[in-house]
């Protein structure tokens, strides 16, 4: 005869304050990232105010390596993202048509972000009144062209693209490889195997990077403010907030109203659900590294996931709403004001056709230096103007790439529900952070095919 269990009650869960029951409270990690943010300022300030070198040393180590550790993976990530997501395309009804959909929507928010950095430009002219001169500008030690673009895709070997971090040729081998894969069927499953479980491997060492993000953030803020400090942030006043501008308002006025209007869902469900990547990318500056929480936050908004794998994936390396059209739009009218170049229409339209057309070239990295002297270079500007922006290059990029995770969770879930795939009761309770829940799904999924022996 077998005891019934005691009946469990809410209160029974809670945890007492002292006892063998008493348990730490688990901050959650959005609080984290914002007491990250809060203590990065504060010492970074200590640090400038007080002059403790050994200070900004460590914060900038500590930042560095941060970001080291995101970029370790991000090399084979991008190509087993990449070749997965297109093989599992074939798992998917009407592939080619959700990929063109997908591309459509990529150009479509590109061209009206774009549109609002040039507009936001112009009213400003953030180039006006801040005291710097050509001569405060240096030469980029890297250089984008339309020849060096097309050229670049194509690798010289299959080794040097990963040793170089040259994401644009990882891409491009991916893939031809993942092309190749749907071709041979049946005689690449072998290899499609390893690909997924390589790629699972890789996203579950990453997420343990993630999730010292917090720290990460000590570092990465404290010595932005530590070494650049509010004076050299004064002199950009108005071209740092017309980014920050620009960006807010592609990110939470045209995006909503996209939402609402194209794919007919709730905006706020959908930065519920999103806000755990949209975090992360501010505070890692890496679309790539930030790439497995898209994904994750992408599929609990409904988005399936055989889709998701793919849109997500190639939008990380493509899809750079803040990086190569607000940025890039701004950018260009604050240097061309800085070496009293006069723009024409023909010039702004050229700068809204670099943005649609070459987004891939800032391929999800942190920054945005090949984007910005690929439009340069176009416009026949100065690339000694790149060098007046690299200072502030980082209080940017965290807006930045909000902004292009932000557009990376969209463009699916907006493709998904004009073709009929979403699933709105998925979207409609999205709510919990995967990033206090990452891995928990692969947990319950094991546990569920655990068999118990029957009792005696």
């Amino acid at each position: 005869m077998s005891a019934n269990p005691a009946p469990t009650t809410p209160e029974a869960d809670q945890p007492t304050g002292s006892g063998p029951g008493f348990r730490i409270p688990r901050v959650p990690f959005w609080a984290q990232i914002v007491a990250g943010l809060v203590l990065g300022v504060l010492l970074g300030w200590l640090a400038r105010s007080q002059d403790l070198g050994w200070l900004v040393t460590t914060l900038d180590e500590i930042g560095s390596l941060f970001v080291q550790l995101l970029k370790l993976a991000v090399a084979p990530l991008v190509f087993f993202a990449i070749l997965v997501s297109i093989t599992n395309l074939r798992q998917v009804n009407n592939a080619a048509r959700l990929a063109t959909r997908t591309l459509l929507w990529f150009m479509i928010t590109s061209l009206i972000a774009v549109a609002i950095g040039l507009a936001i430009g112009l009213i400003t002219n953030p180039g006006s009144g801040t005291g710097l001169t050509p001569k405060d500008g240096a030469l980029s030690e890297t250089k984008g062209s339309w020849i060096d673009f097309l050229t670049g895709i194509v690798p010289d070997n299959v080794i040097t693209p990963f040793t170089e971090l040259n994401v644009l040729q990882i891409v491009f081998m991916a893939a031809v490889a993942g092309i190749a894969a749907l071709k041979l069927g049946e005689k690449a499953k072998p290899i499609l195997t390893l690909s997924q479980s390589v790629l699972e491997l890789l996203q579950k060492a990453l997420w343990w990077v993630i999730r010292l993000a917090p720290i990460g953030t000590v570092g990465l803020i404290g010595y932005a403010i530590a070494d650049y400090g509010w004076d050299l942030i004064g002199k950009y006043a108005t071209f740092t907030a017309d980014v920050y501008i620009g960006c807010a308002l592609v990110m939470f006025g045209i995006y909503p109203l996209l939402l609402a209007t194209a794919a007919k869902v709730s905006p706020l469900q959908f930065y519920k659900g999103a806000w755990p990547a949209i975090q992360l990318a501010f505070v890692s500056r890496s679309s790539v590294g930030t790439m497995p929480v898209t994904q994750k936050v992408t599929e609990r908004l409904g988005v399936p996931k055989e889709y998701a794998s793919f849109a997500v994936p190639f939008g990380a390396t493509t899809k750079m709403d803040g990086c190569a059209a607000i940025y890039p739009a701004l950018a260009a009218i604050f240097i061309a004001q800085i070496f009293d170049v006069q723009l024409g229409i023909g010039d702004y339209l050229l700068i809204a056709f670099v943005s649609v057309i070459g987004s891939a070239a800032t391929a999800g990295l942190t920054g945005a230096t090949v984007m910005l002297t690929l439009t340069l270079s176009t416009l026949g500007l100065p690339l000694e103007g790149v060098g007046l922006l690299m200072a502030i290059d980082p209080i940017l990029d965290m807006m930045r790439t909000a902004t292009n995770v932000a557009g990376q969770a969209l463009v699916p879930v907006i493709v998904s529900a004009r073709e009929k795939i979403l699933d709105h009761d998925a979207y409609d309770s999205a709510s919990a952070s995967p990033l206090e829940a990452f891995g928990q799904d692969e947990v319950r999924e094991a546990e569920r095919k655990v068999t118990l022996p029957a009792p005696a």
